[in-house]
């Protein structure tokens, strides 16, 4: 009986934090702003920043390069030609990975047995309620992607994307990246007539 009741207890428990697992596990959150009165289809090609914001070291990293050959995939989508010189676009983009420390706390039920040995496991007393307390630590990534107006040195929409990194994520960053680019670029403000027959 005594073993019955532990296992109800440690079944509950542990439903509990799969659904506090569950309820984590979403996608990342994505956003962007657009500047008001800009007709993006007059816009016909694109050149990345000289320096992207990725290139922090002096140098032009994987990561920048997995970024470009993304961002020239859903520009080319949408488009627009890349153009090494007199581009109307310019895109920046940059990206961000933090750790980042939760603590939750889970109900949790004990059975209390020292004084109650009286009791020989034929029945047990009341449980005993208190809070387990883990700390969770995660990767937590930002990417945002500038598309700027050359001409006048405006920046003209802004694409960003924020949650947390899985291990796969951190394991293939390319593909990673190729992801993200493709949700942040579904808010593109020509996406939608782009997509009309």
């Amino acid at each position: 009986m005594r073993s019955t009741r532990m296992n109800n207890v440690l079944m509950a428990c542990l439903t509990v934090a799969v659904l506090v697992i569950t309820g984590c596990a979403t996608g990342p959150k994505v956003r962007s702003d657009a500047a008001a009165n800009v007709n993006f289809s007059g816009f016909k090609t694109f050149a990345f920043m000289p320096e992207p914001a990725t290139d922090k070291a002096g140098y032009a990293t994987l990561v920048t390069q997995h970024f470009k050959d993304a961002i020239s995939a859903e520009m080319a989508a949408l488009g627009y030609q890349y153009s090494e010189s007199n581009a109307d676009l310019l895109v920046n983009f940059n990206s961000n990975v933090e750790t980042r420390t939760d603590v939750r706390s889970m109900p949790a039920a004990t059975i209390h047995y020292g004084y109650y040995n009286y009791r020989r496991g034929i029945y047990a007393g009341f449980p005993l309620y208190a809070n387990d307390v883990d700390t969770i630590r995660y990767k937590y990534g930002t990417v945002n992607i500038d598309v700027v107006d050359a001409a006048r040195k405006q920046l003209i929409w802004e694409g960003i994307s924020e949650g947390t990194l899985k291990k796969s994520d951190l394991e293939n960053p390319k593909q990673a990246i190729a992801e993200v680019v493709g949700l942040i670029f579904q808010q593109y403000p020509t996406r939608q007539v782009i997509a009309q027959p």
